[in-house]
């Protein structure tokens, strides 16, 4: 995820942490600061904050040892100020796993609630939930109300929260997985309207909430619709198998020329018959107006793209992450490029199989091509 840093590798996954948890971190830290000017005040909100976070990063290292148990690894943690995401790279096919692996962070978060309740009670330290508040009350107490309070959010029944997971999981139990979608999905949008209307005449918080409750319902729906429709097909049959390739000598005078000669956007650099990597669109305008045109392109290709075999299955390279990126797929035959995959091809195999589904339209709304399972 852009805007990142790695803070470390921990059970083989790496964790990432976006800069805006720490703006939020030095806000914490000022607002306890403020009341008494008092450094330790400041210190100790800090340190709430980072155990609070540290609850969401033992949360989502739920969900990735469950998945481990059913074969599904994980790409990696990022800390967000609004929780934290494990992408994992699919989800279980079998609804019960889905169901364990939805409910796996969840259950941390009771443990932990188990474990703080357990020492309030033998420590004789429990306060008057009165007490309570963002900046007041024991460290402890208020750790166990937010564990609390991270159970019962996570577990609405409504994308992308986990409970959205679970009511999916349990659905697909009778039905099949895109109409459990759906009607799950539909729960969650009630939900995100109940959430803004009582948010206009409470707390505007609840609004965004419902923004963000909502827009994870139209994007689970409206994959699995797409994943119902590629099901079955492989990547050979929405490959493009009519495209030029270019050499590590080529220069960027000659991409000028191949580029306004046609409509190809991406185009894989060849060294001796064999790939080495992928031009960019983007790239190559970018090195354009920035080097001289006598350059080799293969300065400014990409060696990581991930590379397809045509007989790999659309709706499993659906739940591939890619990051932002959309830079065309090679695709290989026993090790020799036989074509590229983009999204347009993507979206052009459902208009011609589906269109009477009304597929283009829930495209549009914001489906990827490649989308990871974010839980």
């Amino acid at each position: 995820m852009k805007w990142s840093f790695k803070l470390g590798r921990f059970l083989g996954v790496d964790v990432f942490v976006h800069f805006t948890f720490l703006l939020l971190l030095a806000v914490i830290g000022f607002a306890h600061w403020m009341p008494e000017r008092s450094l330790a005040a400041a210190l100790g909100g800090a340190l709430f904050f980072a155990l609070l976070f540290f609850c969401v990063l033992l949360h989502e290292y739920g969900h990735v040892l469950m998945a481990r148990r059913f074969g599904v690894g994980t790409h990696d943690i990022t800390l967000l100020p609004i929780g934290g995401v494990a992408r994992l790279e699919r989800m279980p096919e079998k609804p019960s796993q889905e169901l364990l692996v939805a409910v796996a962070g969840p259950a941390v978060n009771v443990v932990i609630s188990l474990g703080l309740a357990a020492w309030l009670t033998l420590a004789h330290a429990w306060e008057p939930l009165g007490t309570l508040g963002i900046a007041d009350g024991g460290m402890v107490e208020r750790l166990l109300a937010v564990n609390i309070g991270l159970v019962l959010f996570n577990m609405l029944p409504a994308f992308p929260m986990d409970g959205g997971r679970v009511l999916r999981a349990v659905l697909a139990i009778k039905m099949d997985y895109a109409r459990a979608t759906l009607l799950a999905a539909k729960v969650g949008k009630v939900m995100a309207i109940l959430f803004a209307i009582y948010g206009v005449f409470t707390n505007p918080v609840l609004i965004l909430i419902a923004v963000f409750v909502w827009s994870g319902a139209t994007q689970e729906s409206a994959l699995a619709q797409v994943r119902s429709v590629v099901s079955g097909a492989s990547v050979h049959d929405a490959m493009v198998t009519n495209f030029h390739t270019v050499t590590s000598s080529t220069t960027l005078q000659e991409m000028a020329a191949l580029m306004l000669s046609g409509e190809q956007r991406d185009y894989p650099v060849m060294k001796r018959g064999h790939l080495i990597g992928m031009l960019s669109h983007a790239a190559l305008l970018r090195a354009m107006q920035t080097s001289p045109l006598e350059t080799n392109v293969i300065t400014f290709m990409r060696t990581d793209v991930p590379m397809l075999n045509e007989d790999e299955m659309l709706d499993d390279l659906l739940l591939r992450n890619r990051g932002d990126d959309e830079t065309a797929m090679p695709v290989l035959k026993h090790g020799v490029l036989v074509g590229l995959l983009t999204a347009e091809n993507i979206h052009e195999y459902l208009i011609i199989h589906e269109a009477h589904r009304g597929i283009e339209l829930l495209w549009n709304r914001g489906v990827r091509v490649v989308r990871n399972s974010a839980v």
